[in-house]
């Protein structure tokens, strides 16, 4: 994938700010919940990380969470106990997220964290990974950003082992996939937006030698959080963290056009489970 998406990620990020405001206000380390306005920008926030967790079969002790961006996943994963290597094509995406896991972990409520996190910069094409090293892979609101799904898939073929679990919680082009408005929190327009249909994800992964066990379209649900999202961001008020802390200014009208992609049927939301 070309530098100027891991761009689109970094150009408003606000790194330093970030930790100091972390520091300042936790200064005992910050919760998962108290970290979720930042790091879990994905549609649905926590309760679907939970969900999608929720997938994973509990003996899948080592997970590939590819696109992990800031690590909200990855941290609420590794307090259910397990493994997660979470890869990035934003380094400065991976370096931010293992300055929140050590703050993160330093809060006493921490000790329940039994699972050991791993960061990696790296390309979703190329994984940086021998064969059969992962029991499960995890895409969440990531491969949309990915211009050769298939090369994706069968990188993530090779790296899991027999029997290992793919899960998805994702974004699909919709029935009127051609309104699609942006900017958009995964890009500011079509270049780097890769969209497939429900119809093509599912044939992606099957050519990709995956079964798919459980599919579930999210999209009624994902209108509904979208909506209390907007109103809680159009408040007066001021966050100590907020989603503008990664995206700047830009995400109100990213906000404005994700509902509005949701409500005419751009866009769905989908939820995967896969074994290979």
């Amino acid at each position: 994938m070309p530098t100027s998406l891991a761009h689109h990620y970094h150009q408003a990020l606000r790194d330093q700010d970030i930790l100091h405001q972390l520091r300042t206000h936790y200064p005992d380390g910050p919760t998962l919940h108290q970290l979720a306005p930042l790091d879990q920008l994905h549609i649905g926030g926590f309760a679907t990380s939970a969900r999608l967790l929720g997938l994973l079969d509990p003996k899948s002790q080592h997970a590939l969470d590819i696109g992990a961006g800031l690590g909200g996943l990855m941290r609420q994963g590794a307090a259910q106990g397990f493994h997660i290597t979470g890869l990035d094509i934003t380094h400065r995406f991976s370096a931010l997220n293992q300055a929140i896991s050590r703050l993160a972990l330093s809060h006493h409520t921490a000790k329940a964290h039994h699972g050991k996190l791993r960061w990696v910069t790296g390309d979703a094409c190329a994984l940086p990974f021998a064969q059969t090293s992962f029991d499960a892979v995890l895409f969440q609101h990531s491969l949309m950003n990915m211009p050769d799904p298939a090369r994706v898939l069968a990188e993530c073929r090779r790296v899991l082992r027999p029997g290992g679990q793919l899960v998805m919680h994702e974004v699909v082009g919709g029935l009127h996939s051609e309104a699609l408005r942006f900017p958009v929190p995964w890009a500011e327009g079509p270049t780097h937006s890769h969209l497939l249909s429900l119809t093509g994800l599912a044939h992606q992964l099957e050519a990709s030698g995956f079964n798919i066990q459980h599919s579930e379209d999210w999209s009624h649900t994902a209108i509904e959080w979208r909506t209390r999202q907007r109103q809680k961001e159009q408040a007066p008020r001021t966050a100590v963290l907020s989603p503008q802390w990664v995206f700047g200014e830009r995400f109100m009208q990213m906000g404005k056009n994700l509902l509005e992609n949701l409500a005419n049927g751009a866009i769905h939301v989908v939820e995967i489970s896969a074994r290979c």
